[in-house]
């Protein structure tokens, strides 16, 4: 395995975005309005080319790159794979409903920064390196959340997000300079050696200030109120986006940098345990009295933040943690990206009552509705399910059974406000006409992500097998 290197066939995926948006960019600037939804097709392609640099690289992993500022290992492969094909279905749901706005092709060069700071920050091994990729990625989804520019909702939720993410950034910065100046690096590898002797509470201090930056793009408390105003306001494709790709990597940034920590005086691991504990419990109970199908997929992916956190508790001490991230990351990103399509289809209808009888007037979108909503909960043989018991596993592996256990409990209280949906769903009578869907695009895009969670179950061990050469820290 290569190490310290510099060449650019290791960073390829990225450079692919790069050169892939300014192009994006330059067709969106002066193509006439009526070739603007072909942007879409240019995002697409771009999104191709990097999923194809990604696979190539997979074959021999590079390791470390930039002088270990940077990982090019499986984890972080896999994490930019998983970017990519989620980012790849938001575009897919994003050309119908955007069609009508004259700064269409605008949108998908957001949404390309918006995956290439989720990939940075999937990939940073230095803490410039992940200030770099929070920023991209955050600037790039203040302007996605308010794109709808004459929507007080959408004009609200990007103001919310942009409030929060300033507070959880500014936190970021001085906990990064905190750092630096305890362990004399920013790079993580040395931190072991440089943060050894470091005051207890000046160290604790630090990472608690980075973590809330990175709990800011996970949805994580404290910093979680953004998301249910997203997920209400913005567009709906966007709202997925937004909720699904950012979270990718900043949960494999959280994992590297408490993998870089290791077990230290500043006792990491209980604080990321409350973090994820209190994440669940608050998203969970939340959504059980949320009547718009928005919010509470808003308040769902709070919850779900929280499982998350249980892979990141077990870094170090179980074997199968980092798997165990990577496959609830993909399982949640495809199962978002499926939930939110059928509210694009509906054409943004998100009352419950609207969902009324969808099982006789739309029995498709129903069905893609009741696939995702079993995945969340963790039902066989989908998904989600495995990504579930991995997670347990890990987090019973670890020393951490109370946190499993109030998981489980979190789990069946979900059960609760999705079954609010797929009630009124299966039993009540349809409207007297059939709701209008959206098109073929998000059409597509929706039934794909519902069919990619099932087959997700049931080719879980290759999946799992693949992931366990992932590591937190590449030599």
């Amino acid at each position: 395995m290569k190490q310290m290197s510099l060449p650019l066939g290791e960073v390829l995926p990225e450079l692919v975005l790069v050169v892939g948006t300014v192009l994006t960019l330059m067709w969106a600037l002066f193509a006439p309005r009526r070739r603007q939804a072909a942007t879409a097709l240019v995002a697409l392609a771009v999104l191709g080319a990097a999923a194809v640099a990604t696979a190539v690289l997979l074959v021999d992993p590079p390791g470390s790159t930039f002088f270990g500022t940077y990982a090019a290992d499986p984890t972080a492969l896999w994490a930019k794979l998983i970017i990519i094909v989620g980012t790849a279905a938001a575009v897919g749901l994003s050309v119908e409903w955007f069609a009508s706005d004259p700064r269409h092709g605008d949108l998908y060069v957001l949404v390309l920064f918006t995956a290439l700071g989720s990939a940075l920050m999937a990939g940073a091994t230095d803490l410039m390196e992940l200030t770099i990729g929070i920023l991209l990625s955050s600037a790039a989804s203040f302007a996605l959340a308010a794109f709808h520019r004459r929507s007080p909702a959408s004009g609200e939720a990007g103001i919310k997000y942009f409030l929060v993410g300033g507070l959880a950034n500014a936190g970021l910065l001085y906990g990064s300079a905190l750092l630096f100046g305890l362990a004399g690096t920013t790079v993580y590898a040395g931190f072991r050696a440089g943060l050894a002797g470091a005051d207890a509470a000046a160290l604790a201090a630090a990472f608690a200030l980075v973590a809330v930056g990175l709990a800011f793009k996970l949805g994580a408390v404290p910093v979680h109120q953004w998301v249910p105003d997203v997920a209400h306001g913005s567009p709906a494709p966007m709202a997925a986006l937004i909720t699904a790709i950012p979270k990718v990597g900043s949960l494999i940034a959280i994992a590297r940098l408490a993998a870089a920590i290791g077990d230290s005086p500043v006792g990491w691991r209980p604080i990321v345990a409350v973090l994820s504990a209190a994440t669940m419990t608050i998203g969970n109970l939340a959504a059980l009295w949320q009547d718009d199908v928005r919010r509470l997929l808003g308040w769902s992916a709070v919850s779900m933040t929280g499982y998350g956190l249980m892979g990141v508790v077990a870094v170090g001490r179980s074997d199968i943690a980092v798997p165990s991230i990577l496959y609830f990351l993909l399982a949640y990103v495809v199962g978002n990206l499926a939930a939110f399509g059928v509210v694009v289809e509906l054409r943004g209808r998100s009352d419950i009552a609207s969902y009324s009888g969808l099982a006789r007037s739309r029995p498709l979108l129903f069905a893609v509705l009741v696939v995702a909503f079993l995945s969340f909960v963790g039902i066989p043989p989908l998904g989600g399910f495995v990504a579930k018991l991995e997670l347990f596993l890990a987090t019973i592996d670890a020393g951490y059974a109370w946190l499993a256990v109030l998981a489980v409990a979190n789990t069946v209280v979900s059960l609760f406000y999705y079954l609010r949906v797929l009630g009124p769903g299966y039993f009540e009578a349809p409207a007297p006409t059939p709701l209008p869907v959206l098109g073929r695009w998000s059409a597509v895009a929706t039934v794909t992500c519902a069919a990619a969670l099932i087959a997700m179950g049931l080719v879980a061990q290759p999946l799992l097998r693949a992931f366990q050469d992932g590591g937190l820290l590449p030599r």
